[in-house]
């Protein structure tokens, strides 16, 4: 049975939204594709929600956190926190 996955566009609303409700969140990408977008979990939603975090990053609205020994974690940029 063919899957019907989202668009990037509309797994960015969902993230963004996520973050507007919740502006301390910070996860990493399994967490945000667990959690966040609970209602669709699969392998290959889990590489498009890599791309959408790395395009919204570049738009400089989220930021990727890397602590050395540690997986990255995403959050909203601090400029946009509450």
């Amino acid at each position: 049975m063919n899957e019907c996955f989202p668009d990037k566009a509309q797994i960015a609303r969902e993230i963004l939204a996520y973050l507007s409700a919740h502006p301390n969140a910070q996860d990493t990408l399994d967490g945000i594709v667990q959690w966040w977008l609970r209602k669709r979990k699969s392998d290959q939603h889990t590489t498009i929600v890599k791309e959408v975090l790395g395009d919204l990053v570049t738009q400089g609205l989220i930021e990727k956190i890397r602590i050395e020994g540690q997986t990255p974690y995403y959050q909203l940029r601090h400029k946009y926190k509450k």
